[in-house]
């Protein structure tokens, strides 16, 4: 016959009499304290991540809604630009409201 080997795991003692057997029941409350404090940890960071992306969307947003508001005001800096020229306002004083150029006579001078 062969001889085969034969592997024992752990095996319980019997109990034995008078000696009470307790179980890690006591680390339960510290384990489901300890879970409750990872679970509200990764909501927190969990929330906190989308705080971030939304304020940078509301920043872009708001970057880019500056920029439109700056490229406005140049372009209105320049249109008043244009209407003050004096040769503008000269063309229409002549030509929308008939006046003209004073004479040396109409010219009062004043001390």
């Amino acid at each position: 016959m062969g001889h085969s080997k034969v592997a024992y795991g752990k095996v319980a003692a019997p109990a034995r009499p008078g000696v009470v057997v307790t179980e890690n029941w006591i680390n339960l409350p510290y384990l489901a304290a300890v879970m409750v404090i990872l679970t509200l940890l990764s909501i927190f960071h969990v929330w906190s991540r989308a705080e971030v992306i939304a304020l940078s969307l509301g920043i872009s947003d708001s970057a880019r809604l500056a920029k439109e508001e700056q490229q406005e005001n140049q372009r209105l800096r320049l249109e008043v630009a244009s209407l003050k020229t004096p040769s503008r306002i000269e063309r229409l004083a002549k030509g929308e409201l008939g006046m003209a150029l004073p004479t040396d006579q109409q010219v009062v001078v004043v001390k």
